[in-house]
């Protein structure tokens, strides 16, 4: 058994762990972190992704004992966020989620893509979700969610911004 100090969601967690043990069955099963989805167990479909030290990561592929130190967020940790709430919403009006399997890993990658990227294109998010797959929707609704989302964003501050006197 190794011991390893981890910040999940801004909790400092402490937990002695097998050398094997994957980060993701220890989310899950450990820290309870249930968004945390298991598809492939291969990285490949995206369903297991978290922020691993501010980085999209898959959580299926990395051992635990590798990740001590690490500042990781599941999607239990965004539950306040701004931009996860313009994204939540966006998914919710632009039907982008079936069965919400894929959704965690979706939501995790888009909230990725616009924290780092100015300009918001369909073309961009395509490319974004290159690396998770979802079986049900085909990827327009998807699409469409993050564009309303960015949209949403964009007038949320353009309003912030005109209420808040310059100077203050």
């Amino acid at each position: 058994m190794n011991e390893i100090t981890l910040t999940i969601n801004g909790r400092q967690v402490t937990a002695s762990v097998e050398p094997r043990m994957l980060l993701a069955d220890f989310l899950r099963e450990r820290i309870g972190a249930k968004s945390v989805h298991l598809g492939c167990e291969h990285g490949v479909c995206g369903a297991c992704t978290i922020l691993l030290n501010g980085q999209t990561a898959r959580s299926c592929i990395a051992l635990a004992v590798e990740c001590d130190g690490a500042q990781i967020t599941t999607l239990e940790g965004l539950r306040d966020d701004p931009v996860m709430d313009a994204l939540c919403r966006g998914f919710h009006t632009e039907h982008g989620l079936q069965c919400g399997y894929c959704t965690p890993g979706m939501l995790i990658t888009a909230h990725d893509h616009l924290r780092r990227k100015a300009d918001i294109t369909p073309e961009g998010i395509r490319h974004a979700f290159s690396s998770n797959i979802c079986r049900c929707t085909g990827y327009a609704g998807i699409v469409r969610a993050v564009c309303k989302a960015a949209d949403t964003l964009a007038s949320e501050s353009t309003i912030s911004a005109q209420e808040t006197p310059h100077g203050n």
